[in-house]
């Protein structure tokens, strides 16, 4: 239960590279710093590959491609205060239920999120950008930045109180390996960053906040074979198990699995919130209709019934119709699906209402997440 935070500023080999990573985060510096199993000497006279050891193991690899280290850091004076930086959002004694310091605005009006956030639920855009127009001076402490590019994780606060973050970057990102990845869409490597981060908030009694533009997981053989339903169940299970306060907030879509892995109604969140333009389903409307109108065609089929191209067109609309009203949040909220719907310019009041409903059970259950997927 004590937190243990480990700075790489040298060189890290053999039985050593396993210490720093044993801890709940790592930094690492970049030149200096490094990490494996072995050198690039041994390397050479064990298997032939010709290699150095910041191509072997240095920040750039193992802050990118790996995601075995958390932060990369320019030199040691600035990897001493990312240091202090995360041990700032910690609570402050074991009496304190969440951390709470000064109020502070963000450095961009609120009312920009009604021009950032797209009706369009199709059309990418930058996260970061909504991230900065509601956490406390536009700042935050992001986990792993240059790996698992589709989830972002970070902690900040939000009214003072301190969260821990985890939202869907909806741009196109590249990943660490130069595979562009579809923003909105988890895939292996920021399911597994997701998951890590959730289970150390937990660790620190930070509270959670899920924004949610989720399309789903990553599908595909590449996307089987790379171990995706694993790395799913992982931050699944980390989730379900979370025992700090969740609050969720669905900024636009929210389907199927990806809506479960971010802490959907079914996961428990303390309040759930949706925007007027968001969207909740099993699928996206249009693919969903198509499966739908396939299923209903087999089983005409079946009893002998065929049915020409404009009986097909006009059974589409009718069954994406049905299916785009039951999208909408209003929909969701008169089932309890979700507390509320809101303006986008009240999210920052109703997390900061959530977080003082929560602060008033300071009985925390220790975390236990079983056994997990490698």
């Amino acid at each position: 239960g004590i937190p243990q935070i480990a700075a790489i500023m040298g060189p890290c080999v053999a039985g050593g590279a396993y210490l720093p990573i044993m801890s709940d985060e790592a930094l690492i510096v970049k030149g200096s710093g490094s990490v494996f199993l072995a050198g690039s000497h041994l390397v050479r006279a064990a298997i032939g590959e010709v290699i150095d050891n910041q191509d072997l193991g240095g920040a750039e690899v193992h802050s990118s491609v790996s995601g075995v280290t958390d932060y990369a850091a320019e030199n040691d004076a600035e990897c001493l205060e990312r240091i202090r930086e995360i041990f700032s959002q910690m609570p402050s004694g074991k009496h304190r239920v969440f951390e709470r310091g000064e109020s502070r605005e963000p450095r961009f009006a609120s009312d920009e999120l009604l021009d950032l956030l797209p009706m369009d639920m199709a059309r990418p855009y930058d996260m970061k950008e909504i991230l900065a127009r509601l956490l406390d001076d536009s700042e935050w402490l992001e986990y792993k930045p240059e790996y698992g590019g589709t989830l972002l994780c970070g902690t900040g606060r939000v009214r003072g109180w301190t969260v821990g973050v985890v939202c869907n970057q909806r741009a196109v990102v590249r990943s660490g390996k130069g595979e562009l990845q579809v923003g909105g869409v988890i895939y292996s490597d920021s399911a597994d960053k997701a998951a890590r981060f959730i289970m150390n908030c937990n660790q620190r009694r930070i509270p959670l906040l899920f924004l949610q533009d989720v399309t789903g997981f990553m599908v595909g053989s590449k996307a089987e074979h790379g171990g995706i339903i694993k790395d799913g169940a992982k931050l699944v299970n980390a989730v379900a198990n979370s025992v700090v306060p969740k609050i969720t907030i669905i900024l636009g879509n929210s389907f199927g699995a990806g809506n479960y892995a971010l802490c959907g109604k079914a996961y428990d969140p303390r309040f759930i919130y949706s925007l007027p333009a968001s969207r909740l389903a099993v699928m996206g409307g249009q693919q969903a209709a198509q499966v739908l109108l396939d299923i209903r065609v087999g089983q005409l089929k079946k009893k002998g019934q065929l049915i020409g191209e404009a009986e097909k067109a006009a059974l589409l609309k009718e069954i994406q119709d049905k299916y785009e009203r039951e999208m909408d949040p209003v929909y969701a909220a008169s089932r309890l699906w979700v507390d509320e719907i809101l303006d986008p310019r009240e999210i920052r009041s109703r997390v900061d209402l959530a977080l003082s409903v929560a602060s008033h059970n300071p009985e925390i259950p220790p975390f236990r997440s079983g056994v997990m997927q490698t």
